[in-house]
C-alpha cells in the first residue's frame, strides 16, 4: 500500500472519530449544550464543539495505533506460534470478555454485574457482525483475527474511560473508537486491493 493510501486512510478515520464523537456528545453531553444554549453563548457552544471534536481527534488517532499495532502482532503471532494463532486468539478474546464483565464489576464499588454483562455482550455481538462482514468479503480464516482485533484491541483501548468510571465518558470513547476500528478493518482489504490475508 502506498503512502497515498495510508495517508487517506489516517484523514477518514481521524475525521470519522471527530464527527461520531461530537454527533454522541449531543445526546451524552446534553447538559453541557443545554447551559451554553440558555442562554445562548457563541463562545461557550463554539469551544464544546471544539473539546469534543478535539476528543474524537484522540480516540481515532488511539484507535489507529491499535490498528497498527494490531497488524505486527498478527504477523508476529503467526510467526511464533504457527497454527496455534487461532486457538490462542480465541483464548484471549475469551478473555478479554470475562475481563469486562467480571474485573469491572469487582472494582465497581455497588450495583448489579447486568450492566457490566449487557455492555459487554453487546461489543461482542457487533464484534461478529463486523467480523462476518470482512470474512466474507475477504475469506474465513479472516474471522478470527477480525474479531480479535474487535474484542480484545476495542478494550485495551477503552481502558482510560473504564479507569476514570464515568459513564458518560465510557460511552463517549468506546462507540467512536469500535467505528474507527470497524471503518479500518472493513477498509484495509480495499485499499491493498487483496481478498486473502487473514487480517
Amino acid at each position: 500500500m502506498n503512502s497515498r493510501k495510508w495517508v487517506r486512510l489516517f484523514l477518514t478515520t481521524l475525521l470519522i472519530g471527530g464527527l461520531i464523537t461530537l454527533i454522541i456528545s449531543f445526546v451524552i453531553k446534553y447538559d453541557s449544550y443545554a447551559e451554553v444554549l440558555q442562554p445562548f453563548q457563541l463562545f461557550e457552544l463554539f469551544g464544546l464543539l471544539l473539546f469534543f471534536s478535539g476528543l474524537g481527534f484522540i480516540f481515532s488517532i488511539l484507535s489507529q495505533m491499535g490498528f497498527f499495532a494490531y497488524l505486527t502482532l498478527n504477523q508476529f503471532g503467526k510467526g511464533l506460534f504457527r497454527s496455534l494463532w487461532v486457538p490462542v486468539q480465541v483464548f484471549l478474546i475469551a478473555f478479554a470478555l470475562f475481563d469486562l464483565v467480571y474485573f469491572r464489576y469487582q472494582a465497581a464499588d455497588d450495583g448489579s454485574v447486568w450492566p457490566f454483562f449487557w455492555t459487554t455482550l453487546g461489543l461482542f455481538v457487533l464484534s461478529v457482525i463486523v467480523a462476518y462482514v470482512k470474512a466474507k468479503e475477504t475469506n474465513k480464516g479472516a474471522f478470527v483475527p477480525a474479531l480479535f482485533f474487535m474484542v480484545v484491541v476495542t478494550a485495551i483501548e477503552w481502558v482510560p474511560a473504564l479507569r476514570a468510571q464515568d459513564s458518560d465518558y465510557i460511552w463517549l470513547m468506546v462507540i467512536p473508537l469500535f467505528i474507527c476500528n470497524a471503518y479500518q478493518l472493513l477498509l484495509l482489504h480495499r485499499l491493498t486491493n487483496t481478498s486473502t490475508k487473514n487480517v
